[in-house]
């Protein structure tokens, strides 16, 4: 069998989540083969063969000189028809899943995506994630070409080195492709990002207010995370949606989530359910957040947040 898999990629800065859909793969069995998009991409080469791409199909086009879902996704149809792969895979985010969705109209192919486990033969048994994550549901996947995306966070990337030989792969592409493509972006501060920090504190309404997040900042700071926010939060306008955690924002996974003032919504647990441990704070011993914590705090934010930042620098002889 050999699995083609879709690396995700931005201008040539590789994303993380393409190492745990090449990691996905090779579960699968057979050989593993790599596809980037754009010439732009064609230095991540060597981190693939070292995550077990034993083939780095290179695609180049003007049309991929930046992130286009149709470009990519007729791209990805093109591959598909040449290579003839028995699977494609690629990571369960929000791009990953528009491109593969892409792809498989192309292609008159199913799709099955978000999946967390998959048994593989000339009949595949899935369990994938739907609902936003509030539950799991099994299903069975037979296709000339199976196309899957692998729940984000749901694999933990690990290397698997091969000789990841290159090899150049034509496509042709109609301008009209170009009608959706990324023209602008908004850059967050430089630094640690909310979806790669290794430690993110979370507020929620309990925070009462913009202004009230800034002993929730200190205490990122002083742990060298970053401060994200539950939906609630972006309605009231406290803070970007940027910083939002949960289905419709980031999906987090640190070694450790600081859950202030957060009921604990299924759209936000979807987004924070891949923390390795999580520290709840809230007034609710009730609270979905604290039930589902590792540990919890039962007190009033504004006083426990500050205590703990205080005991820090004291500890540092700050």
């Amino acid at each position: 069998m050999s699995v083609l898999v879709v690396v995700e990629h931005d201008r040539g800065a590789l994303a993380p989540a393409s190492l745990e859909a090449l990691t996905a793969a090779r579960s699968l069995g057979g050989e593993v083969h790599a596809l980037t998009l754009g010439a732009a991409a064609d230095a991540s080469a060597a981190v693939l063969a070292a995550h077990g791409a034993a083939v780095v199909h290179q695609v180049h086009h003007d049309l991929l000189a930046d992130y286009g879902p149709e470009a990519w996704g007729e791209s990805v149809a093109q591959a598909v028809r040449a290579l003839q792969p028995d699977a494609v895979v690629a990571c369960g985010t929000d791009r990953g899943n528009e491109v593969l969705a892409q792809a498989a109209a192309r292609l008159d192919l199913p799709f099955v995506a978000n999946c967390t486990e998959i048994g593989a033969g000339d009949t595949w048994t899935i369990t994938r994630v739907r609902w936003g994550g509030s539950l799991l549901e099994q299903c069975t996947l037979t296709a000339a070409t199976k196309l899957v995306t692998v729940a984000h966070h749901s694999v933990e990337a690990s290397e698997s080195p091969t000789a990841g030989a290159v090899q150049p792969l034509a496509v042709d592409l109609d301008p009209s492709l170009a009608r959706t493509v990324v023209c602008e972006r908004v850059e967050r501060a430089a630094g640690v990002t909310l979806g790669t920090a290794p430690l993110v504190v979370g507020g929620g309404r309990g925070v009462g207010s913009a202004e009230a997040f800034a002993p929730l900042e200190e205490l990122a700071t002083e742990l060298g995370g970053v401060v994200g926010c539950s939906r609630a939060v972006t309605n009231n306008g406290w803070r970007n949606h940027t910083d939002q955690v949960g289905q419709t924002g980031t999906r987090i996974a640190p070694d450790l989530y600081i859950a202030c003032g957060i009921s604990g919504a299924i759209q936000h647990w979807v987004g924070a359910m891949a923390s390795k441990k999580i520290l709840a704070i809230n007034t609710d011993r009730e609270a979905n957040m604290v039930t589902k914590a590792d540990y919890a705090v039962i007190g009033d934010l504004h006083k426990v947040v500050p205590a703990i930042t205080a005991e820090i620098r004291r500890r540092r002889g700050g």
